[in-house]
């Protein structure tokens, strides 16, 4: 893997720190209206610098992998912009007829999709380490 550097360590931290630190005030009720927004924030810079990390290698199956964490990294986005639609209800008036389908549709969906892209981030996570050691072993 492409290393990052010093200012992309940084702000891959940083985001995956804001994400942890908006979604545990999110779910506690704690300044949800701004805990929304970090959580934002922080999934944005987290994923946009996993994106911009590279494998370099030739290794199909990390290169699947990596496609695939692309899908999670869509999904922490997607979490974010469904939480602050939780709080700030922008495309409440546009998204159904009625308060009740309103809710079916939007209420809470964040935590559904934040659990899945989780799961597929924690998957591709250890996949891509055990392979790219793996890699590392035979190569050497």
């Amino acid at each position: 893997m492409k290393q990052l550097s010093k200012i992309e360590t940084i702000i891959y931290a940083i985001g995956g720190l804001m994400m942890a630190l908006g979604t545990g005030l999110y779910a506690f009720f704690i300044k949800q209206d701004i805990a929304c927004i970090v959580m934002l924030i922080g999934a944005i810079g987290f994923a946009t610098i996993q994106m911009r990390q590279q494998y370099l290698g030739t290794n199909f199956a990390i290169r699947r992998l990596r496609r695939i964490m692309v899908i999670a990294d869509i999904g922490f986005i997607l979490a974010g912009l469904f939480m602050v639609e939780d709080v700030y209800g922008i495309i409440r008036p546009y998204a159904v007829n009625s308060i009740e389908g309103y809710t079916t549709y939007v209420n809470h969906n964040w935590v559904v999709i934040l659990l899945i892209a989780t799961v597929i981030e924690f998957y591709t996570i250890h996949r891509i380490d055990h392979l790219l050691k793996r890699e590392q072993q035979s190569g050497t």
